[in-house]
């Protein structure tokens, strides 16, 4: 059965079901609690006088007890304009509280624009965690629960690429989500960002400074929870599960897919997303070292450099960290490195996913190494230096764009699909953004504009089932007609599917 609930246990409770989002709302309960608190603060002025003393104290205390917990568990910026809205009414509400009942109050005239602009304010705060909420991640709906766990490790012959240091090796992380037995509701479940807090801390840093964003607007993501249990058991029957290799956008990180990675899990599959270390906005490894992304590639993007040869070099490395985790959990499933997957993972059957400029990696990677048996691009293009056939089926997946806002970006995917000697599927999804093919629906503004119009769960819902039918037919060997799978998942409804043959 899949995970269903996240951890309860009072030790845990600070970061876990205190920091868990009331659906559709975008707040936690305390936070919840806190603005109803402060707004019967500030309208108690108005209440008809025998309610005005009571509501008054009763709101005052509900506002700053529920404030004192947010100062343990972490205060996240949408609700500080609601705090301030509290803390400038309070003085006021006073006189309310401990005056005679029906005595003298702050003239009308005077306190109606301080009312209207403390209400002002916690709207203000509502709206911000609407508008950026604690991601609320989908119950995966397969039949397993969901495991998490995150690897590393180095490739002694390999020298670093974006380093000056000659005796600087390649080190490499990648998180990994696997079908395991259904877990207690009190189990702890994983940070979406990290491992731990701290590290969740680091990415988040690192990623605001990526983008030019600041660090605050990641609080939500830093204390959200998955579906995942860290280091759950592994499912107890005997199957051999196919492994998804996973090259994330540019310079974003290994937990940038994780409600699509938790659902394949669910299905059976074992999906390992890479950190690619000085492309990755940040990666944090396990002796506490944090990875910024390349100063020579910042200084060459800012510079105007040849974007294409740039993405093409980017790319390379990627193909070769991808094939590089392919034979590390090779060594995983062998027992050569110690691991709950040991004699689990069947590393003949695997699949290599892009997305945006990861497909760029996955690419190269299908190309280069013969041992990947399919492979899928979420929103991307190919970046090859030496573009030639592979053999691998490809299943594309794009977002609603047009010619107009992105003259060369489906022709070249087109042109890159023709090369496969098997068959390849493009699927245009209307309604999507290029968000839309991560989790940032789930925390970004629900802007069409921004994160498309399927709303925070439906794009990943199809975008999983298509990848899912796509898995099934190349890695699981179903006997199945791929144009009619996707008619049955929606194609007909949700887009529009090429199929480019090399038989025809």
């Amino acid at each position: 059965m899949p995970a269903s609930s996240r951890s309860t246990d009072p030790a845990s409770l600070p970061l876990a079901s205190a920091n868990e989002m009331i659906s559709g709302i975008g707040m936690t309960p305390i936070e919840a609690v806190l603005v109803v608190g402060g707004l019967a603060l500030v309208l108690a002025r108005w209440l008809p006088p025998r309610f005005r003393r009571r509501v008054a104290i009763g709101a005052a205390a509900v506002s700053l007890a529920s404030a004192a917990v947010l100062a343990v568990v972490g205060l996240r910026w949408q609700m500080i304009p609601v705090l301030v809205a509290v803390v400038v009414v309070l003085p006021f509400t006073a006189r309310t509280m401990w005056g005679k009942p029906g005595g003298r109050r702050i003239r009308w005239w005077l306190a109606g624009p301080g009312s209207a602009a403390g209400v002002l304010a916690i709207v203000a705060g509502l709206g911000a965690a609407v508008a950026f909420p604690i991601p609320d991640f989908p119950t995966p709906t397969g039949t397993y629960a969901v495991g998490t766990t995150v690897i590393e490790w180095t490739e002694p012959d390999r020298p670093e690429t974006w380093t000056t240091d000659a005796d600087d090796v390649r080190a490499l992380q990648a998180q990994i989500w696997y079908p395991a037995e259904a877990s207690p509701d009190e189990a702890e479940r994983a940070f979406y960002l990290g491992r731990s807090e701290a590290e969740a801390n680091a990415v988040a840093e690192g990623v605001g400074h990526f983008l030019g964003i600041p660090r605050f607007v990641f609080d939500s993501q830093v204390v959200a929870r998955t579906n995942a249990v860290p280091d759950g058991p592994v499912a107890h029957d005997l199957e051999r599960f196919p492994v998804v290799l996973f090259s994330p956008g540019g310079g974003m990180g290994r937990t940038t897919n994780t409600a699509w990675a938790e659902e394949l899990a669910s299905h059976g599959y074992v999906v390992a997303a890479l950190d690619h270390p000085y492309d990755t906005a940040a990666v944090r490894f396990a002796d506490g070292r944090t990875v910024r992304r390349a100063e020579q590639v910042r200084r060459q993007e800012r510079a105007g450099f040849d974007a294409y040869r740039l993405a093409e070099r980017l790319a390379a490395v990627r193909a070769s960290d991808l094939s590089s985790a392919l034979t590390h959990l090779g060594r995983l499933d062998s027992g050569d490195v110690r691991s709950i997957l040991a004699g689990r993972l069947n590393t003949d059957r695997a699949a290599v996913v892009g997305m945006s400029a990861g497909v760029g990696g996955a690419f190269q990677a299908a190309r280069t190494d013969e041992r990947f048996s399919a492979v899928i691009a979420l929103d991307g293009r190919p970046y090859d230096g030496d573009p030639g056939p592979y053999d691998q089926p490809v299943l594309a997946l794009t977002s609603q764009i047009g010619l107009e806002d992105n003259p060369t970006y489906l022709p070249d995917l087109g042109r890159a699909l023709e090369r496969s000697t098997t068959t390849a599927y493009m699927l245009t999804i209307p309604g999507t953004a290029h968000p839309t093919f991560t989790d940032a629906p789930l925390w970004m503004p629900p802007v069409p504009s921004l994160v498309g119009s399927l709303g925070r769960t439906e794009g990943n819902r199809i975008i999983t089932e298509m990848t899912l039918g796509f898995l099934d037919a190349e890695l699981r060997d179903q006997p199945t007609n791929l144009p009619g799978l996707f008619s049955e998942h929606g194609f007909s409804e949700h887009g529009e599917l090429t199929v480019y043959d090399a038989d025809e």
